[in-house]
């Protein structure tokens, strides 16, 4: 084995791999050459090269989201770290364990003009939950001081007992980054200064490393504020649970059963949630968006419990925002956030922990509230399948018959915009995990970040994509480890079609260029670049014909490219909505 010499590089790799961090996506590069040489060396540590930097992190993100355990990205010094930015505020928002490794330029280097120099200590501190900012290596740090400061031989001694201070300093600091990703479920980042030289090697590690367990705080819950939320729960006749972003199976089932089976209480889920009861209301936007006054002040409960990450639908935010519940409380490990203007408390606890203690102490009431909404939901389905015998070929349409055809007991992947936001017109199978980027909702990673499970993953991996996340993140496929079962499809229409829907686009100085991009891109070049089986579909009928091998198994990934018509889709999406609200 090779390891690099650098005693700071030989930390950061032990302490990793001490630390259960075993997969690392690395950016090519020069001075975070003492890392490459050592993580890829690792027996232990699997590690990944992705040219792109930005495209690395979500890789990354996607695989940490998957193994719900830190994965460690690396690069350069330089414009290279900034590239991380989009992934490291996805994480944060996402609650996604993400370690970020930098190299750096030696501290006398930085703000002269030497080259690939940036101010690269806290950089993120806005969006990650530790920045460790190391000290150079030992034997640099006193060649530099002895030469800078020109002091007699004698003064060498006091400047090794000093520097060696700095050595245990980055142990605490590193050790401590890596606890904090692991135990709060978020991004940090670690900026390593190296000095040349940075590709000398040695047979073994010579570094002895301590390693910091992470400190166990087992927070008790807040006596009066659970006495409170129960006593208002139980005295409630109209009990909200709207589920944003969850993991597949987090929360036991009988606790879902629970809710669904009390009549006091409506359960809205987003497809997100990977939540699933036959009482529960997964179409939000189907209920919501038809009611008048009087059915939404009908609706609006008396106390609201939120569960989960954030929300996609703008229609139930607009709702609690301006119907808000007497009383709104939200559980979990993320974050607790006063989406509706009305939060009385946060309990960052387990769920499954928390509804063990609530549940001995809530009670039933006699309440009309489940049984009315699931009467309107069962009105709506009846439309909506009405509405869809009507359409023409169109982004709904190429929606509907995608999703009779997706495969049980796969994992499914959305990007953001029109995407996320038809799906949630549809029942999920409960067999299909469901994932969207929706801490920022941006459509920048959504390729790189399904390809990022999909090679961690044991199941089928499916990428449902809008043509503008694709071509934003087509440098995602520039990699050699997309595994021969994934698979990818574009909804191509042209452009970003959700600028269509918003109000007022049409009267927009420039529309088609500055916000629905109107292009005629497609496909098929970077298929044949990146090694990609395709096939497309114009209409309904190929459509269901290249879907019913489209999952089969074969020799390569394959990528299935859906051409729908750019000036039909939003007038089909509106007039549903319309179509729902005629008594």
């Amino acid at each position: 084995m090779s390891y690099p010499k650098i005693p700071l590089a030989q930390q950061v790799i032990q302490l990793c791999h001490a630390k259960n961090v075993h997969h690392v996506v690395i950016s090519p590069g020069s001075r975070n050459a003492p890392l490459t040489i050592g993580f890829s060396a690792h027996p232990t540590i699997k590690t990944y090269s992705m040219v792109d930097e930005r495209c690395a992190a979500f890789l990354a993100l996607g695989m940490a989201q998957q193994l719900q355990k830190p994965v460690a990205v690396v690069c350069t010094s330089g414009s290279a770290l900034l590239n991380y930015y989009p992934a490291i505020a996805e994480a944060y928002y996402s609650n996604i364990p993400l370690i970020v490794i930098s190299a750096d330029r030696p501290k006398h280097l930085i703000d002269i003009g030497d080259g690939q120099t940036i101010r690269q200590e806290n950089v993120f501190e806005k969006h990650v939950l530790f920045s460790a900012n190391l000290k150079q290596d030992l034997n640099k740090n006193v060649e530099l001081f002895s030469q800078e400061i020109d002091i007699p031989s004698f003064g060498l001694d006091k400047i090794l007992t000093l520097d060696k201070k700095r050595l245990n300093t980055n142990e605490k600091l590193i050790n401590t980054a890596i606890n904090i990703a692991t135990a709060h479920k978020g991004p940090v980042h670690i900026n390593v200064p190296f000095a040349e030289p940075l590709y000398e090697t040695q047979n073994e590690f010579s570094e002895d490393v301590s390693v910091i367990a992470p400190e166990v705080q087992l927070k008790s819950i807040d006596t009066l504020a659970f006495k409170t939320f129960v006593e208002t729960w139980n005295k409630s006749k109209k009990r909200l649970v709207l589920v944003g972003v969850n993991l597949p199976n987090a929360i036991d089932q009988r606790y879902l059963d629970f809710f669904g089976d009390n009549e006091a209480t409506v359960v809205f889920t987003e497809s997100t949630s990977n939540m699933h009861h036959a009482n529960f209301f997964p179409n939000i936007d189907q209920i919501i968006a038809p009611l008048t006054e009087v059915e939404l002040t009908e609706l609006q409960p008396d106390v609201l419990l939120t569960l989960g990450g954030l929300i996609v639908s703008k229609k139930i935010k607009n709702f609690l925002r301006h119907y808000k519940p007497k009383a709104h409380y939200h559980l979990g490990d993320g974050k607790g956030l006063d989406t509706f203007f009305c939060l009385k408390h946060y309990f960052k606890h387990n769920e499954n922990t928390f509804f063990e203690a609530f549940f001995k102490e809530s009670t039933m009431v006699k309440s009309n509230y489940q049984h009315k909404w699931l009467s309107v939901k069962s009105n709506r389905l009846i439309k909506h399948k009405s509405y869809l015998k009507t359409i023409p070929f169109s982004d709904f349409k190429a929606f509907e018959t995608l999703l009779n055809h997706i495969p049980s007991q796969t994992i499914l992947h959305l990007s953001n915009s029109s995407t996320i936001r038809y799906i949630q017109l549809f029942s999920s199978n409960s067999t299909i995990s469901q994932f969207c980027n929706r801490g920022t909702s941006g459509i920048d990673g959504s390729t790189s970040t399904a390809i990022g499970h999909a090679i961690i993953s044991n199941k089928q991996n499916i990428l449902i994509t809008g043509d503008l996340s694709f071509f934003y993140d087509s440098n995602g496929l520039w990699n050699n480890y997309i595994p021969n079962n994934f698979r990818i499809i574009v909804i191509n229409n042209s452009g970003g079609g959700i600028f269509r829907i918003l109000p007022g686009k049409k009267n927009t100085e420039n529309f088609e260029t500055y916000f629905e991009t109107k292009h005629n891109l497609t496909a098929d070049h970077l298929c044949k670049m990146h090694n990609i089986k395709y096939t497309s579909a114009f209409n309904v009928t190929s459509l269901n014909t290249e879907l019913e091998t489209f999952f089969l198994e074969t020799d390569q990934p394959a990528l299935l490219e859906i051409f729908t018509p750019r000036e039909v889709n939003d007038v089909v999406l509106i007039d549903y909505f319309k179509y729902l609200s005629q008594k």
